[in-house]
């Protein structure tokens, strides 16, 4: 895929009036709902030369006793430890007011037990609003849809948070929306809707990659293809100029737009079902694909029951798992936690057909209850651009502005937590007095990268490290073929142990050695001593040993890289799982017109 593939998408008609009323209510919901965590999401998104700046006036305004303000400075630049002596230092004539906005930004540092425990320092006599919605988010956190409720429920002046957090445990523990009842449709042979969370052009994660290229596939392949997202998206993350309808090569993605979004996810959920039914009547499918998480399932099979045509589950993550990796091992007991796993399992087993990317998570599925034969795997894959012969290493190198001199070791990821690069980092720096023209490049963005940030300067190799953010996705192949080792060293979590990534899929494509965590996922992808190097997940030892060898053995490195190739253009193309997809659609009765 070529950047002018992707940067220059066709756009219809922008609804202003329904745009504007969709971004009022978005911004109106976070500033009163929670505007600690809105200016720590908002903080965390800016340009550097932006973020800058800004920090430092935060951190000032702390000697004007703006504690939260100068606690999100902190945080701005990766010094969490700063940050907390902020939000906990003794402020003369502080009082019981200021608390639930210092326990909100505790909470935005991800560390709901400091939280609850600013809260519980304020006297129940003084308890007012802002106490009891920070005392619901600090529950929802935790998982305890019933406490959110019920605290967000004990103030009046907090209706709307609270009608909010009963929605959540009513989506959570409740029934999914009814079929309309209105009849079955005349579908039109061969017609496929994809029933998506985001899409391109707005978002550019792996999740929009996939699902482009799997359109785009499918049209190859003859099929009739197009997609609608979830409703208000793009416009609540940030784009009120979106179109109805936006056209990336030759895929359509359509934008449910209303006016206002109900409120709760119950009734969400029921609204989702309405406005996709409306295009379902009008667009008139012969299958409907939706995926994860639960809340598109329940809302595809509510119309496809009403429409009476077949729909297909695709499961490309453990959503539930994901959420419960930022919060600790405490959260795999929580309510949200149990009901989450429920209703992927309960919707998964409703529907006709099933996908997913590997076999850890086909037994995740079957052990869930799923009928095995129902299952199909269809594995994250490389689009055309990584197919073609891969860049050399200095051309790459040149052209994203680096030196050609040096051995360049990283990855292009996400920047969370359970990526653990903080481990790559403490590798480089056991690995730099042997090798001084070693260097780390991590591409991408998230929350963790301002303290890797920190940890490269207080470990001394600042000077070594080079993190250049997010790149665009036209880029993608440029920063993997710069590289002359590609690590993957996630933690070992739920998570990471049942999802395939699709960034070592990508790195083996272009002929980069992988290294990544023995992960039973990661190993699905990574044959040890023959694509790549496997290494004890969280050992930093182990790593540094891995990554030893092949700095130390360059031509072993290339063996590993090549052998990579050669996998994955035999086995993870998109026109190979595009055959698979045919395949499943020909049993549902759905083919190529």
């Amino acid at each position: 895929m070529t950047r002018s593939e992707t940067s220059a998408p066709r756009a219809g008609k922008t609804p202003w009036l329904r745009n504007l009323a969709l971004t009022a209510q978005t911004v109106r919901e976070h500033i009163v709902d929670d505007p600690v965590l809105l200016a720590l999401q908002v903080s965390r998104r800016l340009p550097a030369a932006a973020s800058r700046p800004l920090a430092s006036g935060f951190i000032a305004s702390g000697r004007l006793g703006a504690d939260v303000l100068e606690a999100i400075g902190h945080e701005m630049r990766g010094d969490r430890s700063a940050a907390w002596r902020a939000l906990e230092r003794p402020r003369r004539g502080a009082s019981a007011r200021t608390v639930p906005y210092r326990a909100d930004a505790a909470l935005g540092l991800a560390d709901e037990a400091r939280a609850e425990a600013l809260l519980e320092k304020v006297d129940p006599a003084e308890r007012r609003a802002a106490w009891f919605a920070a005392a619901s988010r600090v529950a929802a956190y935790r998982g305890d849809l019933e406490g959110a409720a019920a605290m967000a429920a004990q103030h009046p002046r907090n209706r709307s948070l609270a009608k909010r957090a009963a929605g959540e445990l009513s989506g959570f523990t409740g029934h999914g929306p009814r079929p309309s009842g209105l009849g079955p449709i005349d579908p039109v042979a061969g017609r496929v809707l994809h029933i998506l969370t985001n899409s391109l052009p707005h978002t550019s994660s792996g999740y929009a990659q996939r699902s482009h290229s799997i359109l785009r596939s499918l049209q190859r392949a003859g099929l009739e293809v197009s997609a609608v997202t979830r409703p208000g998206y793009p416009v609540q993350v940030g784009v009120p100029w979106a179109a109805a309808l936006d056209t990336v090569e030759t895929v359509n993605y359509a934008r449910l737009l209303p006016f206002r979004m109900d409120q709760g996810l119950q009734d969400r959920l029921g609204q989702h079902a309405e406005l996709l039914e409306d295009h379902v009547r009008r667009h008139r499918p012969s299958l409907l694909h939706t995926t994860t998480h639960f809340t598109n399932g329940l809302v595809t099979r509510a119309v496809a029951e009403a429409t009476g045509i077949p729909w297909v589950y695709e499961v490309r993550g453990q959503l539930a798992d994901t959420w419960a990796a930022t919060r600790g091992e405490d959260a795999r007991s929580s309510q949200r936690y149990r009901e989450f796993v429920a209703r992927e399992a309960e919707v998964a087993r409703s529907a006709d057909r099933v996908v997913t990317l590997g076999e850890g998570m086909r037994s995740a599925l079957v052990a869930a209850g799923v009928d095995p034969e129902r299952i199909i795997i269809c594995p994250n894959a490389v689009g055309d651009q990584f197919l073609q012969e891969p860049p050399a290493r200095d051309e790459a190198r040149a052209a994203l502005g680096l030196e050609a001199g040096h051995t360049i070791i990283g990855t292009v990821s996400s920047i969370v937590d359970y990526e653990g690069l903080d481990l790559l980092v403490r590798a480089t720096a056991a690995l730099a007095p042997r090798h001084p023209g070693l260097r780390l490049r991590i591409a991408g963005d998230g929350v963790s990268l301002p303290g890797l940030k920190v940890l490269a300067r207080e470990l001394g190799i600042e000077d070594r490290c080079d993190f250049p953010g997010r790149v665009p996705r036209a880029e993608a192949l440029m920063n993997h073929a710069a590289l002359d080792v590609f690590v993957v060293p996630r933690k070992d979590l739920s998570v990471t142990r049942t999802v395939t990534p699709m960034k070592s899929v990508e790195a083996s494509a272009v002929g980069r050695p992988v290294v990544a965590s023995d992960l039973p996922a990661l190993a699905e992808l990574v044959q040890d001593g023959v694509t790549g190097v496997l290494f004890r997940p969280e050992d930093l030892d182990s790593l540094t040993a891995a990554l030893q060898g092949l700095l130390e053995d360059p031509g072993h490195a290339l063996h590993l890289g090549q052998a990579g190739r050669r996998w994955a253009l035999q086995t993870r193309t998109w026109s190979g799982n595009a055959e698979r997809y045919l395949t499943m659609y020909r049993g549902l009765g759905v083919a190529p017109a």
